[in-house]
């Protein structure tokens, strides 16, 4: 991340995270809209796992905007969560970067577990308990929450309550702490690589090209180590889940028992898609606008 020699501009890493988080939520949604209906769906389900087959076979089906439920919240929700992200990381990093400017890996790690402990509690889990809900009532006999874009979320919203928009708190805190801590540390490493190899300063930011390509290898790492708490962290947040699991820690033992250890993995593919491709676009813009806003 780039910063002033003396410290972080807050307001600077509050806007250009805010509109990197907008634009890749966009472009990336179905993506996650077949991920998370891919961990919701029964291991005893008849149903193609490929995530490109789900996309395409609702896409045809439903139309292209069925492939678009929940959006919104999501949209909104990964607006603040990136400006929220970008603040909270810049902010620590300040904090405890050397007076050259420098984040050594571990304190990259720290950096990036503060900055996601702070985004679940403020954006991601109250915005992805909505999306989650409204994708699981999609696939309903009966859907209560389609009618009308604003409408439909307004009354889901009344009908959780606050409890049940933050019902997947811990999981949810888990999952963006591991996530950030992963991805944030590890993007900070190789780009402070690639600085020192090419002997920049820590405030120099890498072209476009170099940034996408170390964002998106960072959203692979982050997938792979921390794809088990993601399902948990939606299994969690479908509607009914309460009924079925006591704790997150009876949702974890229920899924390894019931379903095996490969069903963490389940919906790792879009996921994937979805973090190369938001991974480049997030650092990108975020680095691009910084230097937009001097």
């Amino acid at each position: 991340m780039s910063k002033s020699d003396k410290k972080v501009d807050p307001f600077k890493s509050f806007i250009a995270g805010g509109t990197a988080g907008a634009v890749e939520g966009v472009i990336t949604y179905p993506f996650e809209f077949a991920k998370t209906r891919l961990q919701l769906v029964s291991k005893s389900a008849i149903t193609s796992r490929n995530p490109l087959v789900l996309i395409y076979t609702i896409a045809k089906t439903q139309g292209v905007s069925a492939l678009y439920v929940g959006c919104p919240a999501f949209v909104v929700g990964n607006t603040v969560k990136a400006s929220v992200r970008f603040l909270g990381f810049d902010s620590i990093k300040a904090l405890l970067a050397d007076k050259n400017g420098k984040l050594s890996g571990p304190r990259g790690v720290i950096a990036g577990l503060g900055a996601g402990l702070l985004e679940s509690v403020i954006a991601v889990t109250p915005f992805e308990a909505i999306k989650t809900a409204l994708i699981d009532d999609k696939q309903t006999a009966k859907p209560k929450y389609q009618n009308g874009l604003v409408s439909g979320t307004v009354k889901l919203v009344k009908d959780m309550g606050f409890k049940g928009i933050y019902a997947g708190v811990v999981p949810v805190s888990l999952r963006q702490a591991s996530n950030q801590a992963v991805r944030l540390g590890s993007y900070n490493a190789i780009k402070t690589m690639i600085q020192q190899a090419q002997g920049q300063k820590p405030t120099d930011p890498l072209n476009s090209g170099a940034t996408f390509a170390v964002g998106s290898f960072a959203g692979i790492i982050t997938v792979y180590t921390t794809m088990p708490i993601d399902t948990v962290k939606t299994r969690m947040q479908a509607l009914g889940a309460d009924k079925l699991y006591k704790s997150t820690i009876d949702c974890f033992v229920k899924i390894f028992k019931q379903e095996g250890l490969l069903t963490f993995w389940k919906g790792a593919t879009p996921r994937l898609g979805r973090l190369v491709l938001s991974g480049g676009i997030v650092f990108t813009i975020y680095e691009k606008m910084l230097v937009l806003m001097g």
